[in-house]
């Protein structure tokens, strides 16, 4: 499934707020951020590097990768839903990232009501970007045909 990795960038003045309020993070050699399944501790927002994000699933086959691009907001959905991530995140080695705690990321959204709409604007985008890899995964000429709706009773 080919996901759209812009879906996952914020809006400058979104990302200026969060860093200030997070800390840096180095990684000098790759470095898992979390993984699928894990309940959310925060967020990270890749500053330059590399990140790879896959989902996998429960047998273990790969879904989905794909490589963040720089200002992605990694973990979003699982730390705004309170479920556990649904991705594995894992940066390369030299990435640079900030890191910002689940209180951090609640008290700011508490109190900035721009800022909030600014996050719902990068989960709408990430269902958009994931509706359209959908789409075309089914499109495609190997899995036409392949579903078709359940009759009704």
């Amino acid at each position: 499934m080919n996901l759209d990795r812009s879906a996952f960038v914020a809006d400058p003045a979104l990302i200026q707020e969060l860093e200030k309020r997070a800390a840096h993070v180095a990684c000098s050699e790759e470095c898992i951020l979390f993984r699928q399944g894990d309940n959310p501790e925060g967020l990270y927002i890749l500053k330059s590097g590399g990140v790879t994000l896959t989902m996998s699933s429960p047998l273990g086959h790969e879904l989905v990768s794909l490589e963040a691009a720089p200002d992605s907001l990694l973990g979003l959905p699982g730390l705004v839903g309170d479920q556990p991530y649904t991705l594995t995140a894992i940066a390369h080695a030299g990435s640079q990232l900030s890191f910002l705690p689940r209180d951090r990321f609640t008290d700011l959204m508490q109190t900035e009501p721009l800022l909030a709409f600014k996050v719902l604007q990068v989960l709408a985008a990430e269902v958009r970007a994931a509706r359209g890899a959908l789409r075309e995964e089914f499109d495609a000429p190997a899995h036409r045909g392949r579903l078709t709706p359940s009759p009704r009773a």
